[in-house]
């Protein structure tokens, strides 16, 4: 704190005006004018918060982590560009997950320079979900470049379309659960960080029904794990990740309710996200297993 300037909450406002006015010029240039008149008239924008060394830190911490991923799919396309013959899409794929990943990057500087503008942090976080489903499928078709498929389960197209209604839920769900963090993060700004125990009560509409839609997420993952348990050759690998889908799904559960009945403690906030990632993560490394599954039933 005393190696900063008197004046430091005052340069970096200025840094950030700087760029959420280039941000605003961007949306307008794309047709996006209610956008950036949004942002322009935003005053929250303008309120430089005082130096807080563990948020620094996380921040700090999140971008070194998004550094390391940049590195880990810069590798990707340079591995995947002697599989160019056998298949075109994976190296294709390949730059275009390093494409998101710095265009991901760039969307996390205006979320930090717009003081977590409400739709921003939607659509980071879909994005960054996009990405994890773009290098599940990267992975998945260059490992199955020379593997014969086999047979796993009966009933391929049934099961693909339980799994499917219910990916499409949980990225529906992902979305409120962001408009809730949004709602959360407007409370908490307004009582100084303070009163957690209240955060919850002053909550909208919104979280409601993100906390009884995920009884209808529950329902259908049972209902997919009875028919994967009927039709599925056990130990098969469709077998075992739709047990891990059940487990993860419970412990998303667990720390939803976790964060509504002990005033959101602050660690389960990123806990409830990663389970939440990792649901869609399984959802659609089991959705590309059952789609080869369907080949196989339409070959036969």
């Amino acid at each position: 704190m005393n190696q900063l300037p008197n004046d430091y909450q005052e340069i970096y406002l200025q840094k950030r005006i700087l760029k959420n006015e280039r941000f605003v010029a961007s949306l307008e240039k794309l047709g996006f004018s209610k956008k950036a008149e949004e942002i322009k008239n935003d005053k929250s924008i303008l309120i430089e918060e005082e130096f807080n060394p563990v948020k620094t830190w996380i921040e700090y911490i999140n971008r070194l982590i998004g550094v390391l991923i940049g590195l880990f799919i810069l590798l990707t396309v340079y591995r995947s560009l002697p599989l160019w013959k056998e298949d075109k899409l994976i190296p294709i794929l390949s730059f275009a997950s390093l494409v998101l990943v710095v265009f991901q990057a760039w969307i996390g500087s205006i979320v930090v320079s717009t003081n977590l503008l409400a739709w921003m942090i939607t659509l980071h976080m879909l994005l960054a979900l996009l990405l994890v489903c773009l290098l599940i499928y990267i992975h998945f078709r260059a490992h199955h470049l020379y593997k014969k498929i086999s047979f796993r389960t009966e009933k391929p197209f049934r099961l693909f379309t339980i799994l499917m209604i219910g990916f499409i839920l949980m990225i529906v769900q992902i979305v409120l659960g962001t408009q809730v963090r949004e709602e959360i993060d407007q409370i908490a700004f307004a009582m100084g960080n303070l009163l957690r125990g209240s955060w919850i009560e002053s909550i909208g509409f919104t979280f409601l029904v993100h906390r009884s839609y995920s009884l209808l997420l529950l329902a259908i993952h049972v209902l997919f794990i009875y028919k994967i348990y009927k039709y599925s050759v056990r130990r098969s690998g469709i077998f075992k990740l739709s047990q891990l889908l059940i487990i993860v799904i419970a412990f998303e559960i667990l720390t939803g309710v976790g964060m509504a009945y002990f005033a959101i403690p602050a660690f389960l906030q990123p806990v409830h996200l990663l389970f939440g990632s990792l649901i869609i993560g399984i959802q659609f490394l089991l959705l590309l297993n059952l789609k080869d599954q369907k080949k196989i039933t339409i070959e036969n």
